[in-house]
């Protein structure tokens, strides 16, 4: 994963739940990369039963 050492994540807007916004973050990362290999294993499935 990237190093995000140059994100303010302090002084920034009181409001701001940084820790909550990095969770969603990495979530939606683990989401994608969930998604994609289901759509590739499906591809693949298809291209073995279908062909």
């Amino acid at each position: 994963m990237a190093n995000h050492s140059n994100a303010v994540t302090t002084g920034g807007h009181p409001d701001m739940d940084y820790p909550a916004h990095e969770n969603t973050y990495a979530g939606f990362l683990k989401g994608s990369k969930w998604g994609i290999g289901a759509i590739i294993l499906i591809l693949v499935l298809m291209a073995w039963f279908l062909l």
